[in-house]
């Protein structure tokens, strides 16, 4: 509050007198302002979870929930669970395999008498990096018969300029390290490699048909073996317009793939994991029934006898020559007829998919991510106290019962299903004061069966972090190059993904498996053949 000097009363006037009313008027609504401003400023930060600086914290569930297991992202572990500096030393050089010995005396020759004692060893670790250029004189030689015989560069050296060690180099640097082709080119350049940009580009993209029959096959193995997958979804665009990309896969194996469209078409024609087939069956003939196609389409796609087609320019004909010709119920003509052409192919009736809670994933056994579902409440906003304890409270309840079927999920006891699932229903029915959070709770209280089917289904995971981790590297990607301009280029994109990420699930090196491939030494198996084998001697879904 502003203090005025005293004013001697033979100097006021009435023009004084309402100056100094209105400057303490001003000053009082000033510093009613200012606590105002700082109310906001507090509830903002309040809401943002912060404490001074804003922190970026892990998801309170699976702190709350007391397990280290499943942390989301690259998180660090909680302080208490970090072990002490130089606690678990170990020879850091031991396994290193040693290029080359230098001998070393003693600056001052050791004088007469004096006794050999061995060697005080010091590894170096360094990487020599240049050029090595090689020039194959292949033999041209003529017949008597006038016949030209001519040598042939090693089938390894596709394209016959650039080496198998620089073609691994830049798939490496451009798919595991985002590397853009111009940050690609440069150093090149600066070690004596002499190529262009359309040379870097045929590097990237050229005789790339082994990794990409790798890399489909590794969805039909991994839909093949697994028990259960988690999906995902994200931005990715593609020559200058908005895509998206799909992720699926599991503890095993992951894969890609970027279209135009994120429908329940598009994921049903991915997971047919090759050519599409369209089946009237009757799977499809129920899907139909449950998403309203009406009797009169249903009983002509059953009574026709083209039950079976395998592209998607004769199934549209087919629906246009038995007049199902409005895009509703074409769209669900061909869901159905996907999902039988799934099944008929032997997809699993079983097989469980674990999703953020996109509608075009919700197929055969369907289950939610309760961090997402945790998420809906964490992200509405209370008015007033009695709101944010009503939050806090049922977080509170939500936390423990994932808790609690985390540890059923470890060890399963049909006794205690019971108990569960009528926690559940306690906590999602409940009434607040809170009218957005009784929404939410009713919403998600709709989806009981999908959160609560880790009670018949132990084995699937409760959220889907791994498909978050896996989509993160698309995320970087997008954000450094922005998107692809080929179809190549896309399907390039998707097939290394792949590739990367499934390297990386079986602990195998990304660098080893590109040099095993392209020098087609054959070390490491394909990548299909030990998901398989992995997935018969573990219990990993």
């Amino acid at each position: 509050m502003i203090e005025l000097p005293p004013i001697p009363e033979t100097e006021r006037t009435a023009l004084i007198d309402e100056l100094v009313r209105l400057i303490e008027t001003l000053a009082e609504q000033t510093q009613q302002q200012s606590e105002a401003i700082q109310q906001l400023r507090d509830e903002i930060a309040r809401l943002k979870g912060e404490q001074g600086k804003p922190r970026f914290k892990p998801s309170g569930m699976e702190h709350k929930a007391g397990q280290g297991d499943e942390q989301q992202g690259d998180e660090d572990p909680s302080e208490g669970t970090r072990k002490r500096p130089g606690s678990s030393k170990r020879a850091k050089t031991a396994q290193l395999n040693i290029h080359e010995d230098r001998r070393i005396p003693p600056s001052q020759r050791p004088p007469p008498g004096s006794r050999f004692k061995g060697y005080r060893d010091v590894v170096v670790q360094d990487l020599k990096i240049e050029a090595h250029n090689t020039r194959y004189r292949l033999e041209v030689w003529q017949t008597p018969e006038g016949e030209w015989l001519c040598g042939e560069l090693p089938s390894t050296l596709q394209g016959g300029h650039f080496g198998t060690g620089l073609r691994a180099y830049v798939l490496y640097q451009y798919h595991h390290c985002h590397v853009t082709q111009p940050l690609l080119r440069e150093p090149l350049l600066e070690w004596g490699i002499d190529l262009s940009v359309g040379q870097i580009d045929a590097l990237l993209s050229g005789h790339n048909e082994a990794f990409f029959a790798e890399k489909d096959d590794l969805l039909k193995v991994g839909l093949a073996v697994s028990s259960c997958i988690t999906v995902d979804d994200s931005g990715a665009r593609h020559q200058g317009r908005n895509g998206y990309v799909t992720q699926i896969g599991n503890d095993l194996f992951a894969w890609f793939s970027s279209t135009d469209s994120k429908s329940r078409v598009n994921f049903l024609t991915l997971l047919q994991a090759g050519d599409p087939l369209y089946s009237c069956t009757a799977e499809a003939l129920t899907d139909w029934h449950e998403q309203g196609l009406p009797q009169a389409k249903r009983e002509a796609l059953m009574a026709s006898p083209i039950r079976e087609l395998t592209t998607a320019k004769a199934w549209g004909e087919h629906l246009s020559a038995l007049g199902i010709t409005q895009e509703r119920h074409q769209r669900i003509a061909t869901e159905g007829a996907l999902l039988g052409g799934l099944l008929a192919n032997g997809l699993s009736r079983e097989l469980a998919i674990v999703s953020d809670g996109a509608g075009q994933f919700a197929i055969l056994l369907h289950a939610l991510c309760w961090v997402h579902a945790e998420r809906l409440i964490h992200k509405l906003i209370p008015l007033n106290a009695q709101q944010r304890a009503d939050q806090q409270g049922v977080r509170d309840q939500i936390w423990t019962l994932y808790a609690d079927l985390k540890a059923y999920q470890r060890d399963p006891d049909p006794e205690a299903i019971a108990p569960l699932r009528e926690r559940f229903e306690a906590i999602f029915t409940q009434k607040t004061s809170f009218a957005a959070l009784n929404q939410t709770l009713k919403r998600l209280h709709r989806h009981q069966s999908e959160l609560l089917l880790v009670l018949l289904r132990p084995d699937i995971p409760l959220h889907t972090n791994g498909s978050e981790n896996d989509i993160r590297g698309y995320v970087k990607w997008r954000k450094i190059s922005g998107g692809t301009r080929s179809d190549l280029g896309r399907r390039c994109r998707d097939t290394f993904a792949s590739l990367k990420k499934t390297c990386r699930k079986l602990g195998i090196s990304f660098w080893d498996y590109l040099n095993d491939r392209i020098e087609q030494t054959g070390m490491i198996p394909p990548l299909p053949d030990i998901v398989r084998e992995r997935a018969a001697t573990s219990a990993v879904p």
